[in-house]
């Protein structure tokens, strides 16, 4: 030991860390093409309203949940480096499957006529692309999170969780700069072809960067002391027991971990999936106006303040000695008051349009930094073979309340507009987007409470032998 720590440490676990970045920032865009190019491309060309586009958004969350519950097993199954292969091979197939909805639909309708039709085929069609790019985006987070258990010690994943979270904000940054105007210049089509095949250069790196710590040339000694410190020489040395899909959902760190996750995360995709629309009905700033995809590219920049999420957790570990569990907790506490701003959203959005957007913006943050830390509590607690499955459990309790807010959303504001509700000095769509943001608002808080009721202090999962 003295030997390896007298060697020049490498620092390969960042190169690591940055190819989950650049992962989860295609994931992103990929599922970004559809939300900005909707409502003034596609949306027009076959007749949708705001309810067939929350039908649409609310298969792909479902999907995506019922997916999420199979990656993180297949993952542990089939190990980080091919699941990680896999999953982005079969959303990028997905990705780019969106761009033959068109000529498919007009295939299908050819003769038969009528705009019901047309639409009825087309939500169809692109459910069906959205179903391909769920089942592969399910296995990002459960892929990533593994690596982070593999090439970080606990002190450190929270931070490096936060790192590659950042990809989701980067992502969303480039998108509406970028995705608008591939559909304008070249068609809605092109956007989904071009932004869909960036996964495909990934999958090229990915095959020669990534092997096990232990294995990997390219790792020191002295790192691979660094990443296994929280790991005594029985572990490193055996393999480690398996916990079954059935003992991973009897844990109460499961139920906690999962519920977090339900009432949270549903709170992010409604604000990545409806931001654009939300200009475009509320202040007439089509996705394609630069006033708009400057909006969003600011909002998305502001959230990026999510990186002190990482930091936060090691300050309290490090400086004030607490267990990783303790720290991550109370760094959540603080980062879910932030989110209560969107309660300000809407009553204060006639003073300027950029007042809600710099308050999405820093509640979208809050919730960044809430999601790396909250990822970042299944390693703490589960060995590293249970990683993916846990993590896997937990997103699609994400991912159903993600559907259930697409669903929602979309039928609030469509009802919203046609009955011109008045809610608390708002009206027509804008008292359905106050309804939202308020309940939006209120997530974090009740997610704290709940997972820390049912996980009280840090307590490890030892799976049985």
């Amino acid at each position: 030991m003295i030997a390896a720590t007298a060697q020049k440490m490498t620092r390969y676990r960042w190169t690591i860390c940055a190819m989950l970045f650049f992962a989860t920032t295609i994931n992103y865009l990929d599922r970004q093409v559809l939300s900005l190019t909707w409502k003034d491309f596609i949306g027009p060309e076959f007749g949708w309203t705001n309810t067939h586009y929350g039908y649409i958004t609310m298969c792909f969350s479902g999907f995506y949940a019922l997916s999420m519950l199979f990656a993180g097993r297949f993952v542990d199954r089939l190990d980080t480096k091919k699941g990680y292969l896999w999953a982005i091979g079969v959303w990028s197939v997905g990705a780019c499957l969106h761009a033959l909805c068109g000529s498919a639909t007009e295939a299908w309708t050819a003769g038969v006529g009528g705009a019901a039709a047309l639409v009825t085929v087309s939500v169809t069609m692109f459910i069906f692309a959205r179903l391909v790019l769920a089942l592969g985006e399910a296995g990002n987070f459960p892929a990533a999170i593994k690596a982070t258990a593999e090439y970080f010690p606990k002190k450190d994943r929270g931070f490096a969780t936060s790192i590659f979270n950042g990809g989701a904000q980067v992502g969303a940054l480039v998108a509406p700069v970028s995705i608008p105007l591939i559909a304008k210049v070249w068609g809605w089509e092109a956007s989904f072809i071009i932004i869909g095949a960036l996964g495909f250069v990934w999958m090229g790196f990915w095959v020669f960067v990534y092997k096990k710590p232990e294995s990997n040339p390219r790792v020191s000694p002295a790192e691979l002391e660094y990443i296994l410190q929280d790991d005594d020489a029985a572990t490193v040395k055996t393999t480690e027991p398996k916990m079954s899909f059935g003992e991973c959902l009897r844990q109460r760190q499961t139920w906690s971990f999962a519920l977090g996750k339900f009432l949270t995360d549903g709170v992010w995709w409604f604000y990545l999936f409806w931001a654009p629309a939300y200009l475009s009905s509320v202040y007439d700033m089509p996705s394609h106006d630069p006033r708009a995809q400057a909006a969003i590219f600011v909002l998305y920049a502001v959230s990026m303040l999510s990186l002190v999420g990482g930091w936060l957790p090691t300050y309290f570990v490090g400086k004030k000695g607490m267990d990783p569990y303790s720290g991550r907790m109370r760094a959540m506490l603080i980062f879910a008051f932030f989110p209560l701003l969107a309660l300000l959203a809407q009553p204060l959005g006639h003073i300027s349009y950029w007042v809600p957007i710099i308050i999405i913006g820093i509640a979208a943050a809050a919730h960044q930094a809430w999601s790396a830390n909250i990822f970042s509590t299944v390693g703490d607690m589960f060995p590293k073979s249970a990683i993916a499955t846990v993590t896997g459990i937990g997103g699609m309790a994400g991912g159903l309340s993600s559907m259930l807010i697409q669903l929602g959303a979309g039928r609030l504001f469509d009802h919203a507009e046609a009955t011109n509700m008045r809610l608390l000095g708002s009206e027509g769509i804008e008292s359905g987007y106050l309804i939202i943001f308020s309940i939006c608002a209120v997530a974090y808080l009740a997610g704290w409470v709940v997972m820390r009721t049912l996980v009280p202090r840090f307590t490890p999962v030892v799976p049985k032998k």
